[in-house]
């Protein structure tokens, strides 16, 4: 396979990268990518699609029209050099087994094998020519690995094997025991990414999730000296539009509409029915099976069962209620579903008024951020 080299590519600031696990309204990478290429970091992102109850970063993106998730190496590398981001999806020729061992992987019912996922997750990486890279490693009823010592376990044995492969890398452990943001799917969640970075939209969770990986991702790159100093400069590139400018020029250097961020609602599809979710009582939010949230995205069309499914950009949910939160019937609803028609709206009503328990009193959350794991 082809390991990627940027020591020619004339860039003037360090290659990073970011991985998640995957979760349910995982948009981090959208506003990640373009906050550090602000920064002054370059961010080769090759992402991949949603399978099983997790979204994908390439759906997503394949909700912009004309977006290329597969552009040659030269216009990915030149996208690289003039943005100083661009996500993509994994070609043939990067980590050319890593396909193949995943096949394997589900046939002989080893998917959640550890050492199997951090060389399918580093081969992918270190393929990548990265100077340094942040994980996300999600823990909770949202999560590929929700057990807490499970994840752990994971975190530090990335951190442990990139070291030792020569790539400076931080995990950090974030909570999926709710939806990460407001919205679950495609177009929804490429909406509410931009609305973050235009400043239309403010997620306390999400932006906490966010800065923290920038913030890590800055001091290891070494374009700033400690976390303080790192997270104060993520949130100035984005607080003064200069990351919503990198995301646009991204878009249209990958093929996209030059207007996206100014009149995403001209070009982002939207589903032709959208319903309100109503939880059976007045009452806060206390649990989310997260997972059962994931499915029903996944069944209205929003996501894979199999490999090859076709992808239905424009459904998902949006104004997801979050734990603590009070909802009450004809009042704050604990979603919106955006569905294609009206039977497919009822049943993921039903599915996620099901996920949802809602009691007097509310439960213990986590925050967002839970610990994080560093090399010895």
């Amino acid at each position: 396979g082809d390991v990627l080299d940027w020591s020619d590519a004339g860039l003037s600031g360090p290659v990073l990268d970011k991985h998640s696990t995957g979760g349910v309204g995982d948009k981090v990478s959208l506003l990640l990518a373009p906050i550090l290429a602000a920064c002054g970091a370059f961010v080769p992102m090759i992402s991949g699609r949603g399978l099983g109850h997790t979204g994908g970063t390439l759906d997503k993106l394949e909700s912009i029209p004309g977006y290329d998730v597969a552009p040659s190496s030269d216009r990915f590398r030149a996208a690289v050099a003039r943005v100083g981001c661009a996500i993509v999806g994994q070609t043939a020729r990067l980590a050319p087994a890593d396909r193949r061992l995943d096949a394997i992987r589900d046939a002989t019912g080893t998917v959640a094998s550890i050492p199997l996922i951090v060389g399918s997750i580093l081969s992918k990486k270190l393929a990548a020519g990265l100077g340094a890279l942040v994980m996300d490693v999600k823990a909770g009823s949202g999560a590929m690995m929700p057990q807490l010592d499970r994840a752990r376990e994971l975190a530090r044995a990335i951190v442990e094997v990139a070291a030792g492969n020569g790539l400076p890398t931080v995990a950090l452990l974030t909570d999926m025991n709710q939806v990460l943001g407001r919205t679950a799917g495609n177009a929804v969640e490429v909406r509410e990414s931009i609305d973050h970075l235009t400043g239309a939209a403010h997620d306390d969770r999400l932006l906490d999730v966010t800065l923290s990986l920038c913030a890590e991702a800055l001091v290891l790159g070494g374009l700033a000296s400690d976390l303080e100093g790192a997270r104060a400069a993520a949130l100035r590139a984005l607080q003064s539009g200069a990351a919503a400018e990198r995301f646009g020029a991204m878009v249209v250097e990958l093929g996209g509409p030059a207007d996206l961020i100014d009149v995403p609602s001209r070009h982002l599809p939207a589903a032709a029915v959208v319903r309100s979710v109503d939880p059976a009582w007045p009452g806060v939010v206390n649990a989310v099976d997260v997972r059962a949230v994931g499915i029903a995205v996944v069944n209205l069309g929003g996501g894979r069962a199999r490999e090859d499914d076709r992808v239905d950009h424009s459904v998902g949910l949006t104004e997801v209620a979050a734990l603590g939160e009070r909802v009450d019937p004809g009042g704050r609803p604990l979603a919106l579903v955006h569905a294609r028609d009206e039977v497919s709206a009822a049943r993921a009503a039903h599915a996620v008024r099901a996920a949802f328990e809602v009691g007097e009193f509310a439960g213990e959350s986590r925050a967002p951020v839970i610990e994080v794991q560093r090399t010895v």
